[in-house]
């Protein structure tokens, strides 16, 4: 259940735009597509963005975005609703599990527009 390791930002071959910054309250999480895939978004209580897959890899359902944010030592996270799993939002490692990752995204803001990085 090892994710891609995670996209560096110079390894991006094109930004797409996802939505306004504005429609991003903090501390909370929307899905958006990607090119077909999920992907779980949230606005983080610093005011930065982080994306991730939105799919638990635990059971299966596209539910990351509705997770609950925190933190877990220095790394902000989101705990699965499903079994409370926590996803480092930086890097999409889960950190109950060091076998398990969920993809994650380069984040750019332009314009007040937020833009997803893919290969």
């Amino acid at each position: 259940m090892t994710a891609a390791p995670a996209l560096d930002p110079a390894e991006v071959a094109r930004w797409v735009p996802v939505c306004d910054l504005a429609a991003l309250q903090p501390e909370r999480g929307v899905a958006a597509l990607l090119d077909g895939t999920q992907v779980a978004i949230f606005r983080l209580a610093a005011g930065t963005v982080a994306a991730i897959g939105n799919r638990d890899p635990f059971s299966g359902a596209n539910v990351l975005s509705r997770g609950i944010v925190g933190t877990r030592g220095d790394a902000d996270v989101v705990f699965s609703p499903m079994y409370k799993q926590a996803f480092d939002l930086s890097t999409g490692q889960c950190l109950d599990d060091p076998e398990v990752a969920v993809p994650s995204y380069p984040v750019r803001v332009v314009d007040d527009v937020v833009h997803l990085g893919v290969r």
